[in-house]
C-alpha cells in the first residue's frame, strides 16, 4: 500500500464506483477501498442474511422467504428513466455489457384515494380516469405545444418565454385543473414537491420531454431496472474502473484523513497503513457525517431525513393489473404533504427475490417526528404486508466544493425515485476534481430490455 495514487475513492455506492470507472478510463491512477465487505455502500443490493444482519440481527430469517441467495433487496429504492442521463451514461462506457435490464411494468398515480395508471399511449390516455373529456382537450393542446416547441421557431412558442415565464403560468394559459397539474409536475416531471410552479418553466418542459420520450422508447413505463437489483450497477462501474488499470480494496477500515499543515489531502490511513494520493473522493460517512466534526473541521450538514420501508408481499399491489413490477406516486397534495410518496415494487422477474414474493419500498423526506406515521398513505395502498424494514437516514451534502483541499465529498442518495440526481452529483464531483465539464462521447445504442 505504499505506492502513491492519483486519486482514492472511499465508498463503493453507486456515484463513486462511476466517478472511479470514468476516473480510471481518463487514465488516473486509482485505488477504491470500502469499510464493508460487500460493494455499493448505501446503494447496495442485499440477500436475505445481509438484510436481516442490518434490520434485526437478533431475529433468524423466516424459512418460508425461500433460498439466501434467491434475494438482493435494495436498500435504496431507484428505477433508470430509460432516456435519461444514467443511460447515456451506462451506453457510453460500455457497462451495459455487465447487466442486463428489464422494464418495469407500469407507472401509477394515486389521485382522489385510488391508483391510476400513468397514460403510456394516445389510447390509454383517452380512456385514462385521470381527467374528463374536456380536460383531456386541453391536456392534449398542452402536450402538442410541449412537443411542438422549437427554441428558434418563435411560431411555436404561443406567446410564452420558458426562461421567464414560470410553469404555473404555463398551465394557466392551458387551463389546466389542479389534480392534472399534479399528475403532469409529480407523475411525469417526476418532482418532488411544488415548489417548481414558481420557477421558470424550461427545467420542467425539460423533464416532461424527457418521460414523454422514455416512455416511447420501450412503452408501459419510462423505467428500466437491472436484473439482480439495482447493487448490480456499482459492480459494474467497478469492473469498468479494473479493466483500466484500477485498485480495489473491500472491507477496510477507513481510520483517517490525512491533511497537511494548510489542510490538502495527503492519505487515507487504514490501521498502520497509509496510502498516498493526489486527490480524495468519496462518500459522507467517510468524512464525519453522523459523528462530531475532527479535529473541529465539519466536513459535510444533514440537509434533512428520508424514511424507507422495505416491505415483502406475497402479492401483487392492488389495482396495478397484477404487474409484476410498478411505481406508484402520491403526490403531496393528495395526502395534505409538502413532499411526494414513492412506491417502488419489483419481484422475482427481476431476480430479486424468491417466487411469489414482491418487494415494495415506500419512501418520502421526514416533515415531522414521527416518520412512521408519514408513509402510511403508501403502506395502506400495499394490501396485507408479510414484513417490513424500517430505516431514517440522514440526506449530507458536503460544506465545500473541494478545490482548495483536495478533498471532494459526494452526496447522500436523495428520495427521488430515479437516478438523474446521482449523474448530476457525478458531473458536479467530475468537474470540481477534473476541473473540467464530464464529456461523454455520443454513441446510438439501445439498451435491451
Amino acid at each position: 500500500m505504499d505506492e502513491e495514487y492519483d486519486v482514492i475513492v472511499l465508498g463503493t455506492g453507486l456515484t463513486e464506483c462511476i466517478l472511479s470507472g470514468l476516473l480510471s478510463v481518463e487514465g488516473k491512477k486509482v485505488l477504491h477501498m470500502d469499510r464493508n465487505d460487500y460493494y455499493g455502500g448505501d446503494s447496495a443490493s442485499l440477500n436475505l442474511t445481509q438484510l436481516y444482519r442490518k434490520f434485526r440481527p437478533d431475529q433468524a430469517v423466516p424459512a418460508e422467504l425461500g433460498r439466501d441467495r434467491d434475494y438482493a433487496v435494495d436498500l435504496i429504492p431507484k428505477f433508470i428513466i430509460a432516456s435519461g442521463e444514467l443511460t447515456r451514461i451506462l451506453v457510453h462506457t460500455d457497462v451495459t455489457r455487465y447487466l442486463e435490464f428489464k422494464q418495469i411494468a407500469g407507472s401509477y398515480v394515486y389521485r382522489d384515494g385510488k391508483i391510476s395508471k400513468v397514460p403510456s399511449t394516445e389510447m390509454e390516455a383517452v380512456k385514462s380516469p385521470l381527467m374528463g373529456l374536456f380536460e383531456k382537450r386541453r391536456a392534449k393542446k398542452f402536450f402538442e405545444f410541449l412537443q411542438g416547441w422549437k427554441d428558434e421557431d418563435p411560431a411555436t412558442h404561443q406567446g410564452i418565454d420558458l426562461d421567464k415565464n414560470t410553469m404555473a403560468q404555463v398551465y394557466e394559459k392551458f387551463g389546466l385543473e389542479p389534480g392534472t397539474q399534479d399528475f403532469i409536475g409529480h407523475a411525469m416531471a417526476l418532482y418532488l414537491d411544488d415548489d417548481y410552479k414558481t420557477k421558470p418553466a424550461r427545467p420542467a418542459y425539460e423533464r416532461i420531454v424527457l418521460y414523454t420520450s422514455s416512455m416511447a422508447r420501450y412503452g408501459k413505463s419510462p423505467y428500466i431496472y437491472p436484473l439482480y437489483g439495482l447493487g448490480e450497477l456499482p459492480q459494474a462501474f467497478a469492473r469498468l474502473s479494473a479493466i483500466y488499470g484500477g485498485t480495489y480494496m473491500l472491507d477496510k477500515s477507513i481510520d483517517e484523513i490525512i491533511t497537511d499543515a494548510d489542510g490538502k489531502f495527503i492519505g487515507v490511513r487504514s490501521g498502520t497503513e497509509t496510502v498516498k494520493a493526489k486527490q480524495v473522493v468519496g462518500d459522507p460517512s467517510y468524512f464525519g457525517a453522523g459523528k462530531s466534526a475532527d479535529g473541529g473541521k465539519v466536513r459535510v450538514v444533514e440537509e434533512g431525513k428520508v424514511i424507507r420501508a422495505i416491505c415483502f408481499l406475497k402479492h401483487p399491489i392492488p389495482g396495478t393489473d397484477d404487474s409484476d413490477s410498478a411505481q406508484i406516486i402520491i403526490p403531496q397534495n393528495q395526502v395534505g404533504r409538502r413532499n411526494d410518496i414513492y412506491i417502488a415494487m419489483v419481484s422475482s422477474t427481476h431476480n430479486v427475490c424468491a417466487k411469489d414474493v414482491y418487494v415494495a419500498i415506500v419512501s418520502t423526506i421526514v416533515e415531522t417526528d414521527r416518520p412512521e406515521q408519514e408513509i402510511v398513505p403508501g403502506l395502506q395502498l400495499l394490501g396485507p404486508i408479510y414484513d417490513k424494514f424500517i430505516s431514517v437516514t440522514s440526506l449530507y451534502t458536503p460544506t465545500s466544493s473541494g478545490e482548495s483541499d483536495n478533498i471532494f465529498i459526494t452526496r447522500s442518495y436523495d428520495a427521488t425515485s430515479h437516478f438523474e440526481t446521482v449523474v448530476d452529483d457525478v458531473n458536479h464531483v467530475w468537474k470540481r476534481v477534473m476541473g473540467k465539464d464530464l464529456v461523454l462521447k455520443k454513441r446510438e445504442v439501445e439498451v435491451e430490455a
